[in-house]
Formats: structure tokens, sequence, C-alpha cells
């Protein structure tokens, strides 16, 4: 019974810390300059990538994302989210709905060596579950690409 206290206790903690580093995280400045993404359309409304969106890469991850190697520490990549609206059946560009940052950063043991961090449009952070909203996903669809989803052939 001690024992599983303590592991209750541990995981609290941990979680906790997660949690608390979410909130202190902001998106890093002059992501806009980074390589970015052609224009991707997720038409799944089941999806939390609903809608139209771009990948930005900072220079220190380009180099193993064009080549599949291994991220450095502290490589970076956000996504911003936009709605999408139809303009003569097509879908078009609407309002940003969210922005998400992921930076390899061994601490975050429970996510595979990255933080996860989601924001508002307004770059505020909106309180995403790091493991169920991101990490469980990027398991199951990259885990043979360092956990990172998009792919550089994404910029072509």
């Amino acid at each position: 019974m001690k024992k599983f206290i303590m592991f209750v206790l541990v995981c609290t903690v941990a979680f906790s810390s997660l949690a608390q580093a979410a909130e202190k995280a902001s998106l890093p400045k002059g992501y806009g300059t980074w390589e970015k993404s052609r224009q991707k359309i997720d038409n799944d409304k089941k999806s939390l990538f609903y809608g139209i969106h771009y990948v930005y890469v900072d220079k220190k991850a380009m180099k193993a994302y064009r080549s599949g190697g291994l991220y450095p520490e502290g490589s970076m990549f956000v996504v911003e989210n936009f709605n999408i609206k139809e303009i003569g059946g097509k879908p078009v560009q609407g309002k940003k709905n969210m922005i998400v940052l992921m930076k390899k950063d061994k601490k975050y043991k429970t996510t595979g060596g990255w933080q996860f961090v989601g924001f508002s449009p307004d770059g505020k952070p909106s309180g995403l579950d790091p493991v169920k909203n991101c990490y469980e996903c990027h398991l199951k669809e990259a885990k043979d690409r360092g956990l990172v989803i998009s792919r550089h052939t994404d910029f072509k």
C-alpha cells in the first residue's frame, strides 16, 4: 500500500510539473520567419487539427527534418491552425484558432522527450493536455520519425 501511495504521489508531482511548465511556456519570438510548410487541409471534423494549418520549423530542427535523423535538443516546430470557411464550394482559410509548440526537451519524459504546448490565437497557453492531445497521437503516427508527424515533403 505504501508503494502504491508513493507511486501516486510521484505521478501527481510529475504531471503537475508538466502542467506548470506548459503554463510558463511561450511561443518563440520570430517563429513566423522560420521555414514554413505549404498549406495543409484536414477535413476530419473529429481531428484536433480540423482546419487549415501550416508548420514552421526552426533551423536547429531543419537538418534532421530533411534527412530523417535524430532531432537535437532544443529543436522546435510551431503549428498554426485556422478554421475552414467555404467560399464557392472550396475550403478557404478562416480565423486562426490554435497554435501548438513542439520543442525537443529531454526533461519531458512522459511525452517522449518533447514539450507540447497549446496556445490560443493570441498566444496565451490554452491548457491543451500534452499527453492526451499530443503525445498519444504523435506516438501512434510517427514513432519511427522521432515523433514528428509532418514530413519535409510538406514544404515542396
